[in-house]
């Protein structure tokens, strides 16, 4: 009995994990709602088929030797073998194009427009992602990197590309994976159904720090995404304190200008993230750290440390350099 209670029980127990923030199986677009039901249709396809053909083994094995049994019985057993083996290979065609056909009526909305659809270009980096949400009004657009904010119930139209290596978006409670290779575009397409917040990973080997790739993606309602794309759309945040205008100009002196744009300043590369909002995420160093000063503080003065192989160098600075400009792009909200 316990041997049974762990066979059966177990598994179960297992399945109830299948849910979350991450996961397939718990589905909040109707992308994922499709891959859902797909997903179900294959597996209990598939476990029919098993069950069958355990079946058949089962009447094989139990069947009397072809030798002990009279002639004209084996005669009826191989015809009735020859049924068997036709009906299977009829069964076969019939299981895979009906599989076909339901993977392709699943999937064939995933890069589907729609007139009213937000269009955000997500584009992957060694190892992090940079967001530009586009719109027919220049006064609109602009960039983030590391989280992605989507209106609860709009059609949403990710176009995906990589600057460098073959990428692979995936977020698993809202669209399947969907690649991002150097020269060519893809596009991704979804509706969110529910309100919550994500977590999208690269799904494609991308060199070392390929783990640590995460993404954020925060469904919230119109209302709520009306106001943080107002909030983003506009300059940095002016320092207030003695210490963050200090820290203002570590950033603008500093190496930090010649790869990181901060809107409103004299920052204006284009090399990393872009930070004039930066104090606002969730996290930083695409999902290792959190949004706090301390973390700052420590991802400024030795990145190589905590992200091996990336590509923003250590800058030198003095302590006081350090906090002051940690102060300022926590700010940045």
């Amino acid at each position: 009995m316990s041997a049974f209670l762990l066979r059966c029980v177990l598994p179960l127990l297992l399945l109830a994990g299948c849910s979350g923030w991450q996961s397939a199986l718990d589905p909040r677009a109707d992308a994922a709602q499709e891959l859902h039901g797909l997903f179900w249709l294959f597996t209990i396809t598939c476990g029919i088929v098993w069950a069958v053909v355990m079946l058949v083994l089962a009447g094989a094995l139990l069947r009397r030797p072809a030798a002990a049994r009279p002639e004209e019985e084996r005669g009826r057993a191989e015809r009735r073998s020859g049924r068997v083996v036709g009906g299977a290979v009829a069964a076969t065609v019939l299981v895979i194009a009906g599989l076909t056909l339901a993977s392709f009526f699943a999937t064939r909305g995933i890069s589907a427009d729609h007139p009213e659809a937000l269009v955000v270009r997500l584009r992957g980096f060694q190892w992090w992602w940079e967001v530009t949400y586009d719109d027919p009004s220049p006064n609109w657009v602009f960039i983030t990197a590391n989280e992605l904010h989507l209106p609860l119930g709009r059609p949403v139209r990710l176009e995906l590309a990589a600057a460098d290596v073959i990428h692979s978006f995936w977020v698993p409670n809202l669209a399947g994976k969907q690649d991002m290779i150097p020269g060519r575009d893809n596009v991704l397409a979804f509706t969110p159904t529910q309100a919550g917040t994500y977590r999208a990973q690269c799904a494609e080997f991308c060199g070392l720090q390929h783990a640590h790739m995460a993404l954020q993606v925060v469904v919230e309602t119109p209302e709520e995404f009306g106001r943080w794309r107002a909030t983003q759309v506009a300059a940095a945040a002016a320092p207030e304190s003695a210490e963050e205008v200090a820290g203002r100009a570590v950033l603008e002196g500093k190496a930090c200008a010649a790869c990181h744009t901060v809107r409103g300043t004299a920052a204006a590369g284009t090399l990393g993230p872009d930070l004039t909002h930066v104090g606002g995420r969730r996290n930083i160093a695409a999902g290792m750290l959190p949004t706090t000063r301390g973390a700052m503080a420590a991802w400024i003065a030795d990145p190589q440390t905590i992200k091996p192989g990336n590509n923003m160098p250590m800058v030198p600075l003095s302590a006081d350099e350090l906090q002051a400009v940690s102060a300022y792009l926590v700010r940045l909200r």
